[in-house]
């Protein structure tokens, strides 16, 4: 089997340690392990034992994991570290080499490519920005064939941070009902709405649905690498094995720390403090895109730490991703990294004062570049 190279990962992983500011990043600045276990006993994690947990989720925590979804229980959840390797595994036990998947664009690339190295026929559909990234109902419909085999969708979605209205909701759970096939929705995003209101899972729409979420993005806590797959009974237990192949188990403390951060309490605390965060930068994203001659068009994003902006200026993204990189040690994301030329997508769930300064650096570069195109 050979892998594309997974350009937006290669990006991030090589820089987003080195760089001064960081504005690639799709989470919010992340809780330390002090914040974290100010929620907690602190004293009990000194008495951790650290050996293997087990290997489809300690029960206890894949119980707080089920509670997150209306009529699951332990049986429907298996704990994998990150979210990552959850939408591995379900790629890898779900495809065989022709099968037909449809796959929502713009889009975390993670899928695609994992797609085509195991030999799926993959089929795009698209988010229009014209309909405020929603996707238009009558191409769905001319893309899902009797054929498919999956329906993939990112909800709330990576890179524009919109959520899926009750139509589009409804128009890819019939389809996938008429050609019998798998909706899995990665839900990652899911409690880092700026509303406050929690999207519907696509869990319990229909028989045939698998879901992947984790800590990385909404909880800021990424360090701890705790995904999780929920999905029918019958689904986890042909998935759990394949992970006998890739980590086998999670860490005994992320277990411990996830299961703090899933307190239900715990949970409303960091989700607000996530809320808090988009809520006070997102503003001043809006403003520093206006303030730049009309370049910018966003289409303002509805969860998630992320915007993506088109951009006028008469360079390619990944052109104008490096010079800002080499020139003000700032990482922004290019749209080509999501199939989706002439556009960026900010991060903005940085530290304020961070988050201010990146801007200004960039307005630098662009304003640079602006005279040596005229």
């Amino acid at each position: 089997m050979r892998i594309e190279p997974f350009q937006m990962e290669r990006w991030q992983s090589t820089w987003e340690n080195v760089v001064n500011y960081n504005l690639a990043e799709s989470g919010v600045h992340p809780l330390s392990l002090q914040q974290l276990l100010s929620f907690s006993d602190i004293h009990s994690l000194g008495h951790l034992s650290l050996g293997y947990t087990q290997t489809n989720g300690d029960p206890k925590l894949r119980e707080k994991i089920a509670k997150l979804y209306p009529g699951a229980n332990i049986e429907n959840i298996l704990v994998t570290t990150g979210s990552a390797e959850a939408n591995f595994l379900v790629i890898w036990s779900c495809v065989e080499p022709g099968d037909e998947a449809v796959f929502m664009l713009p889009n975390y690339m993670q899928m695609w490519s994992l797609l085509r190295a195991f030999g799926s026929k993959v089929k795009p559909f698209y988010l229009r920005e014209d309909l405020n990234w929603s996707p238009d109902p009558a191409e769905l419909k001319k893309t899902v064939s009797k054929n498919t085999k999956l329906i993939i969708i990112t909800n709330p979605n990576n890179p524009t941070g919109s959520i899926l209205n009750q139509e589009a909701r409804e128009t890819i759970v019939n389809l996938a009902e008429w050609a019998g096939a798998w909706i899995f929705a990665d839900e990652v995003y899911r409690g880092a709405e700026l509303n406050g209101q929690l999207t519907p899972s696509f869990w319990g729409t229909t028989k045939k649905v698998v879901a992947t979420s984790g800590l990385s993005k909404a909880y800021g806590l990424p360090g701890l690498r705790t995904g999780w797959i929920v999905g029918p009974e019958d689904f986890i237990q042909k998935t759990w094995p394949y992970r006998d192949y890739t980590s086998i188990s999670s860490s005994a403390v992320s277990h411990f720390l996830a299961q703090i951060a899933l307190t239900p309490e715990i949970r409303e605390k960091i989700l607000k403090r996530t809320r808090e965060i988009l809520k006070t930068n997102l503003p001043h994203l809006q403003k520093w895109l206006a303030q730049q001659d009309g370049l910018f068009n966003l289409v303002p994003p509805q969860a998630g730490a992320i915007a993506f902006a088109s951009c006028k200026l008469n360079i390619d993204s990944v052109q104008l991703a490096t010079r800002v990189l080499e020139e003000k040690s700032v990482l922004i994301e290019p749209g080509e990294h999501f199939a989706m030329g002439n556009h960026l997508r900010f991060g903005y769930g940085m530290e304020e004062e961070a988050f201010l300064k990146s801007l200004a650096l960039v307005s630098e570069v662009i304003n640079n570049i602006k005279k040596e195109l005229a």
